[in-house]
């Protein structure tokens, strides 16, 4: 078995790349731009990928045929599609999500994982003091009662030597450290870099193919004129 990846909107863990800091973009895949062309997309998904660029974002994170994916808070499922596609028969994708409150409907990647045409896709309701890897990583700092390093703890354990931890999130100003990770949904960079590499592991590449440098910053990264078009940062990290 391929070395377990985790993938979250905003987290994921992969095998590591042989390229380190100055990463530059390779040609895609064709398993990854057949990932992105499958019909089975929802229209909704292929409008936002002009914005999320997922063919880049993928082939950064080096997912491929035949991986395990943790996936956590899959939400409604962009990646989990995405990532079905780019493992294949072969792979599998786990997607981690919250169980529902009492009387809501269950997460929309429960009728993904039902769904034939993704039957490497199963899904587990954990609680995430349970599961001890939480949504995104502005996110780590919002949760109750648990420290953002007890995460990255149990993230560089759940790692094999040499695997990766990659961190996709919207920018906050330089220097507000986890000031706006409640407020609008944004983390400085750096805080990122300190706090993941502060558990041992090390930073391996990072990538600008989601910097938008007309977002001024300031806004929650829901609201509508915003939404889809934040300065994101790609990290990823490896375990020595």
């Amino acid at each position: 078995m391929k070395r377990a990846a985790i993938i979250a909107t905003a987290a994921l863990l992969v095998p590591a790349l042989t390229a380190e800091l100055a990463w530059a973009a390779p040609s895609i895949p064709a398993y990854i731009s057949a990932a992105v062309a499958d019909g089975a997309r929802p229209a909704e998904d292929r409008q936002r990928d002009a914005d999320r660029k997922p063919a880049e974002t993928l082939a950064f994170a080096s997912v491929k045929p035949g991986d395990t994916v943790i996936e956590l808070a899959p939400g409604r499922g962009y990646y989990t599609r995405l990532l079905s596609a780019v493992v294949g028969p072969k792979g599998k994708v786990y997607a981690i999500s919250s169980p529902p409150k009492p009387d809501a409907p269950p997460p929309p990647v429960q009728a993904i994982a039902a769904d034939p045409h993704y039957g490497n896709v199963s899904v587990s309701l954990q609680r995430v003091t349970e599961l001890k890897l939480p949504t995104g990583y502005h996110d780590f700092h919002n949760i109750p009662d648990i420290e953002v390093a007890t995460i990255n703890h149990a993230v560089f354990a759940a790692l094999k030597p040499g695997g990766t931890y990659f961190v996709l999130d919207h920018a906050a100003d330089a220097g507000s450290g986890a000031r706006d990770t409640n407020t609008l949904h944004r983390i400085d960079e750096e805080t990122v870099k300190q706090e993941v590499t502060s558990v041992g592991f090390k930073l391996a590449a990072e990538s600008d193919i989601l910097r938008n440098k007309s977002d001024a910053l300031t806004a929650k990264v829901f609201d509508a004129e915003i939404r889809g078009l934040t300065d994101q940062f790609l990290l990823k990290f490896r375990k020595p």
